[in-house]
């Protein structure tokens, strides 16, 4: 196959798990990827991704909604990756979070713990849809192996 003709499989949206450094097997959504590199600090192709730190924990039909909003807080991260350090999933996530993360969260960590903070609210409501839906609900689990 032709190095000009590769498939693009990792699109915007896209679920990842991280394979090395401090969120090594979290799972994370791909916002923005750098196929061909971006300038002389990083001349590899990397992609900007969202991801979940901590997860949300279990809920019952038994638990309060105090108890419910609690166990349901998801602390994200926002991260740029090389793509040798992510493994593709065949999910996606339907969530707008490129609205939510500036191009500068890469380099700028004010930048970077706003968005983080915009990015929790939408993951959140995402995760509260996925309880009373069921789409999206591998994303919010932990990863077992």
């Amino acid at each position: 196959m032709d190095a000009g003709k590769k498939s693009k499989f990792l699109k915007q949206g896209k679920i990842v798990i991280l394979l090395h450094g401090r969120y090594a097997g979290r799972k994370a959504a791909i916002v923005k990827n750098f196929d061909e590199g971006s300038g002389s600090n990083r001349p590899y192709g990397h992609c900007l991704v969202v991801g979940i730190d901590k997860y949300p924990l279990k809920v019952t039909k038994s638990m309060g909604v105090k108890k419910v909003a609690r166990r349901s807080r998801v602390k994200p991260f926002v991260k740029v990756v090389n793509y040798n350090h992510i493994m593709p999933t065949r999910y996606t996530l339907d969530a707008d979070l490129k609205a939510m993360v500036t191009p500068d969260a890469a380099t700028n960590p004010t930048a970077r713990k706003s968005s983080t903070k915009r990015c929790k609210r939408v993951l959140e409501a995402k995760y509260a849809q996925a309880l009373r839906s069921g789409k999206s609900k591998w994303f919010f689990s932990k990863l077992r192996f």
